[in-house]
């Protein structure tokens, strides 16, 4: 599978950024700009997704992480792997398959895979149907509301349509969905080693409370945090809020396992 295309801020400690499945590294815009002063912060287009080439076929889960793990080794050195619902899916991935690579999880509306349930990996792949029928524009102005909270800003709303948009295409659209219709990590969070937090939109509807628990109950000593007035997408609602919480877990992290 051909490089990724990724943006690149700061310098220290390695935080790779694996963004949503309608989203892109543009969603990192809060993280490349405030973490980058102390870390170097790396924001991902996955593959067939903004600048990133098309797959030539399906990658699966296992691909896409196969992907991030080379994209790694391309980086130099192992990761801090901060991942957004789908991105956050396939961290979990990285993880159990590349923990050498790995040195911390930090989730953010992430959840086990959805398929966990035949009705949620159903409903998954409806949105990649949608797509095709209404095109990227469309779409993106129909989606962008749900994965925010009520009271969002129009323009954080016109933000993150614009972004999927612009972001977000065929086959590669189709090639996420179908992974995420197929994964299920529930019975192997517990094999997760790597220190792991967990951010959860107090807001959010996509995933929610209840996968946040589940990812927390399942990982050994994860940390779960609940995230005020952010909805599904809380790195880009609430970015201050989330950023202090990655950076002071980090700093946490760094000085207790380095």
């Amino acid at each position: 599978m051909s490089a990724v295309h990724y943006a690149e801020r700061g310098a220290g400690s390695l935080l790779l950024c694996l963004h949503g499945i309608g989203s892109s590294s543009a969603s990192f815009a809060p993280q490349l700009d405030e973490l980058s002063d102390a870390h170097r912060v790396v924001a991902w287009d996955a593959p067939g997704y903004g600048n990133s080439p098309d797959p030539g076929e399906p990658p699966g889960m296992p691909g896409y992480a196969e992907v991030a793990a080379e994209l790694i080794k391309e980086l130099g050195e192992p990761v801090h792997l901060l991942g957004v619902s789908w991105g956050g899916v396939i961290a979990i991935q990285v993880a159990l398959s590349y923990p050498e690579l790995t040195r911390s999880l930090l989730l953010v509306g992430a959840s086990r895979g959805s398929g966990r349930s035949p009705e949620a990996a159903e409903r998954m792949s409806e949105q990649a149907d949608l797509l095709a029928e209404l095109g990227p524009e469309q779409f993106a102005q129909q989606r962008a509301p749900a994965l925010l909270s009520a009271n969002a800003e129009r323009a954080l709303v016109e933000r993150v349509a614009e972004t999927m948009a612009t972001a977000v295409r065929l086959p590669g659209y189709r090639y996420a969905i179908d992974a995420m219709a197929a994964t299920d990590h529930s019975a192997r969070l517990d094999e997760v080693t790597v220190p792991t937090l967990v951010l959860c939109g107090a807001e959010d509807t996509v995933t929610g409370a209840p996968e946040a628990q589940a990812l927390a109950e399942g990982i050994r000593d994860a940390v779960s945090v609940s995230i005020a007035g952010a909805g599904h997408l809380a790195n880009q609602e609430q970015p201050e809020s989330v950023n202090a919480w990655i950076a002071a877990y980090l700093q946490i992290i760094e000085r207790l396992y380095t």
